[in-house]
């Protein structure tokens, strides 16, 4: 199994339910693909060192996620790249 810390931040414009929504896709999208979620933090919101997409600051959230091949991660690289109410997301694999 690989294992992978994924981080993405949600626009902070937005209410909570939009919120909530954007987040349970999001992990739809990997237990999905048949990955396993080992840990899920909300960070909650912070403030950006900088502007990202004129945006001062974001609703951060952290996942571990156990995946036997990489199809998972890129799927939900795709999604998190699609979906507006991303701001920022990077995957990290922690096996490198």
């Amino acid at each position: 199994m690989k294992k992978y810390e994924i981080m993405f931040i949600v626009r902070p414009d937005i209410d909570e339910n939009a919120v909530k929504n954007t987040v349970k896709s999001l992990e739809k999208v990997l237990t999905d693909s048949k990955a396993k979620i080992t840990l899920s933090k909300e960070l909650g919101q912070r403030e950006f060192a900088y502007e990202i997409k004129k945006f001062k600051s974001g609703y951060y959230f952290l996942y571990n996620i156990e995946a036997k091949d990489d199809s998972a991660i890129k799927e939900f690289d795709r999604i998190a790249r699609i979906d507006e109410n991303v701001v920022r997301h990077l995957v990290i694999n922690l096996d490198k």
